[in-house]
């Protein structure tokens, strides 16, 4: 890992690159790459329905962008993928692999369907789409935190850029989002 950091570091002193990143769901090997460079930043899954645990803080502590993969939980956060719904055989939802824990078989996976639902009036109070809602949670996550979600066309591009004029959720707004998917979780 170090000859990969002395590279890193030798093509930033040489401005090559401006800055680089790492990615990884794992806080330690974060905290060792983070102590060992300059690194900006680390990529990692964060949305309202899952949380990497200790990721978020270690950016917080050495003050690094937390840069969030599925913001939108692959799409399930849209609100546009309900119980019955299935994604084609080549569709990635569809795939099989490990990291797909909102989808199995190509369906919603229903413990996140609830999660979802018990969640929703809140994510879209003041006005917000769902979508935006979960873009608000995670800004009200922490400063350092910056959701990065795939756009597939114009019309979503505009429903994200939006979402700024909405800005995060409060802090009390969070909290009870934490309580309710406490009480999902409780009642599985």
């Amino acid at each position: 890992m170090q000859s990969i950091i002395n590279a890193l570091e030798g093509l930033k002193s040489e401005g090559k690159i401006l800055s680089y990143g790492g990615c990884t769901d794992h806080p330690d090997s974060a905290r060792w790459f983070a102590d060992h460079s300059s690194c900006s930043g680390y990529q990692f899954n964060l949305n309202v329905l899952y949380e990497t645990p200790g990721m978020v803080q270690l950016c917080e502590d050495v003050n690094i962008a937390a840069i969030c993969v599925a913001p939108l939980a692959m799409g399930l956060l849209s609100g546009k993928y309900g119980k019955g719904a299935q994604f084609a055989k080549d569709d990635v939802r569809s795939a099989g692999h490990e990291w797909v824990r909102y989808y199995e078989n190509g369906t919603p996976q229903s413990d996140y369907l609830r999660k979802m639902d018990a969640v929703r009036d809140i994510l879209t109070s003041g006005g917000r789409s769902l979508v935006q809602g979960a873009l608000a949670w995670i800004w009200a996550r922490s400063p350092v935190t910056v959701p990065i979600p795939g756009i597939k066309n114009a019309g979503q591009a505009v429903e994200l850029a939006k979402a700024m004029e909405f800005g995060p959720l409060t802090d009390s707004q969070k909290e009870e989002i934490y309580m309710l998917l406490e009480q999902v979780e409780a009642t599985r």
